[in-house]
């Protein structure tokens, strides 16, 4: 009955707080009088009470202290009143300054308007309160309701209990705060205590707690991530809230309030990169990123615009995409130091207008065919987009003196067993024997193609590598996958029980791109550091409830088996024998073969050329005779490795 109950209009508030603040001038009166009626004088009286009223309607009115909705009356509610009033009464002790000036009898005490300026702040902040937790009882009355906790005793979590007390329709209740500040515990918020942290488990089994919400930002990745794992044993819900600068104009909007998403468990502290000599490096700089439609390269080009650099060319022949990321630019950069360049790495002509054209500085070559099935199904297209335009951008970058190219490539380069690994790894050998060559002043272009034929060498191109694993949110990533799954009621499908990977975000990913090619000196393969390696299917399982749901029971979890060229673990080369550390944490210097490049030159002209007639069976031949390693795993290839064995 009383959730039904409409906001009272605003002029009966209004009327509610004259009346109030006349009743506090009778009081006044009073307690000056000390309770003796019989000593009022009623014509002094009745002349105050005309002018308290006069004043006050005038105060209310501009100040508006009856704008608010009673019962969701706030701090700031509060301080309106307490300012109203302190100019109500200061009005009338400034008349009470001119008649006494004047000769005559003050019309007031000061001791009346002192007790009036007390009582009517009290009554006024009184009725106010009590109706607010009035409704709140109301409100709480509704046993069906879902028991919250709110992790963190900030901002956030003050702003998380206000939406729900505005909000008559959010079915939760918070029976409590916790927060790791040992400060902060055993004080309230708005009547809630706030408890320590380490009971939240003691605290979730004790109240049959139905959600915790984070409403702190500073909780450590590892720690998050044990909190999820307690709440998700006892079929507690998780959600979040978003930083304050995603707030709906300002303000916390419930619809905002949402089960974590499976990348706030996976991300880690933010990476610092040097910023200043990246500064230095690039400023004024005209920069070619290829593939800048993609999640790696388009995420480059958001943090390139972080510098001041002459230009960005955003190269990619994905037409929808290289538009959709140009409109974003457009929007949220208004310096326009950027141009789209729809062009395919492999079409040569194409290329060499992009180079005579803009006469690029830096080249972060992220163009590149990822996906292990289609490239197994698909070699010849492997090789033209993955080789062929490795190799084409990388000798335009030496025929037209670019100081750096940093190529992005991928952990499955390590003891590939897959054709996209392999094709990555063979562009990897050519960058670096590239450099090798060019760092010895032997370089000579046997059996280029015919871009090449003549040029003038311009030997000061530093040519760098980044190798690193799968990067979350990424297209066609395991996690976008999972979700549109879970959304459409299952199956999840993982490929194999024991399955692992590691995983970085995009943005971290780039970050280190970029800090490594900072630092780069040519010649080098970094190797990022992913953390820990994560199982597939324990990723399946901890999505599907955080949406709420059981694993094999709301949703179900099949196996599909390994993908042709699929592995159960990458590898990172992130061990001492196989790595040299940087000045970065984060980075390491890979130690990897290295190769004459006249001998793989024309190795890679040979598979080129296979991949030109589309014979794939020489293709895969021809790669597994460039990369010894190269072993296929649950692939039509695999008779090819005894062939090279024998």
């Amino acid at each position: 009955m009383f959730g039904k109950i409409n906001i009272v209009p605003r002029w009966i508030i209004f009327l509610i707080d004259l009346g109030i603040c006349l009743l506090s001038l009778t009081i006044a009166y009073a307690v000056k009088l000390n309770l003796v009626l019989a000593n009022v004088d009623f014509v002094e009286f009745s002349r105050n009470i005309l002018i308290t009223t006069i004043i006050n309607v005038v105060v209310f009115f501009n100040i508006k202290t009856y704008a608010g909705i009673i019962r969701y009356t706030s701090a700031q509610d509060t301080f309106r009143i307490l300012f109203a009033v302190i100019i109500s009464n200061g009005i009338f002790s400034f008349v009470n300054f001119i008649i006494t000036a004047l000769g005559y009898k003050p019309y007031i005490s000061t001791s009346v308007l002192i007790v009036n300026l007390l009582t009517s702040f009290l009554l006024l902040i009184t009725y106010r309160v009590l109706i607010k937790y009035f409704f709140m009882y109301i409100k709480n009355l509704n046993l069906d309701k879902r028991k919250v906790i709110v992790y963190g005793a900030g901002e956030a979590g003050l702003a998380t209990k206000r939406t729900f007390d505005h909000d008559g329709k959010v079915n939760k209740t918070i029976i409590a705060f916790v927060d790791d500040d040992d400060r902060k515990v055993g004080k309230a918020i708005d009547g809630i205590k706030i408890l320590s942290a380490l009971r939240l488990e003691e605290l979730i089994k004790e109240h049959e707690v139905d959600e915790v919400i984070f409403a702190s930002y500073t909780i450590p990745t590892d720690k998050k991530n044990k909190i999820v794992d307690v709440c998700l044993e006892n079929d507690v819900a998780v959600l979040n809230i978003p930083p304050a600068d995603a707030w709906e104009g300002g303000k916390l909007n419930k619809s905002q309030i949402q089960n974590i998403n499976i990348e706030d468990l996976l991300n880690r502290k933010p990476i610092e990169i040097d910023v200043k000599e990246l500064q230095k490096q690039l400023k004024d700089k005209r920069v070619l990123i290829t593939g800048a439609a993609g999640s790696i390269g388009s995420e480059i080009v958001r943090q390139l615009l972080n510098f001041d650099i002459g230009l960005i060319i955003l190269c990619d022949q994905a037409e929808t995409a290289l538009h959709d990321i140009y409109l974003e630019l457009e929007e949220t950069h208004k310096n326009n130091n950027f141009h789209a360049f729809i062009g395919d790495v492999t079409d040569e002509k194409r290329m060499i207008h992009l180079f005579e054209m803009y006469k690029p500085h830096y080249v972060y070559h992220a163009a590149a065919y990822k996906h292990v099935p289609l490239m197994e199904d698909n070699p010849s297209e492997a090789i033209k987009n993955n080789v062929l335009g490795t190799k084409m951008i990388a000798d335009l970058s030496v025929k037209f003196g670019v100081q750096k190219f940093v190529m992005v490539s991928t952990d499955k380069a390590v003891n590939p067993t897959n054709v996209m690994g392999a094709s990555k790894r063979i562009a990897e050998i050519y960058v670096q024997s590239l450099n090798n060559s060019l760092a010895k002043s032997d370089f000579i272009f046997s059996n280029g193609l015919s871009y090449i034929n003549d040029m003038e060498v311009k030997p000061i191109t530093k040519f760098i590598t980044t190798r690193f694993g799968n990067v979350l949110g990424s297209n066609g990533s395991v996690i976008p996958r999972f979700k549109q799954q879970i959304e459409k009621g299952g199956p999840v499908t993982v490929t194999h029980p024991e399955i692992t990977r590691y995983f970085m975000t995009i943005p971290e990913a780039c970050r280190l791109v970029l800090e490594a090619g900072c630092m780069g000196k040519g010649g080098e393969i970094y190797v990022f550091d992913m953390g820990k390696s994560v199982k597939i299917v324990e990723l399946a399982k901890k999505m599907i409830r955080l949406a709420g749901l059981v694993p094999n029971q709301d949703i179900k979890i099949q196996y599909s088996g390994l993908r042709p060229g699929e592995k159960l673990f990458e590898e990172l080369l992130n061990d001492n024998e196989n790595t040299l550390p940087t000045h970065h944490e984060k980075i390491m210097i890979g130690r990897v073969r290295e190769y004459v490049f006249s001998e793989i030159e024309t190795q890679i002209y040979a598979l080129i050329s296979h991949a030109n007639l589309n014979d794939d069976r020489k293709v895969v031949l021809a790669m597994k005779k460039l990369v010894t390693e190269f072993k296929s795993k649950n692939s039509i290839f695999e008779e090819l490795d005894g062939i090279i064995n024998d």
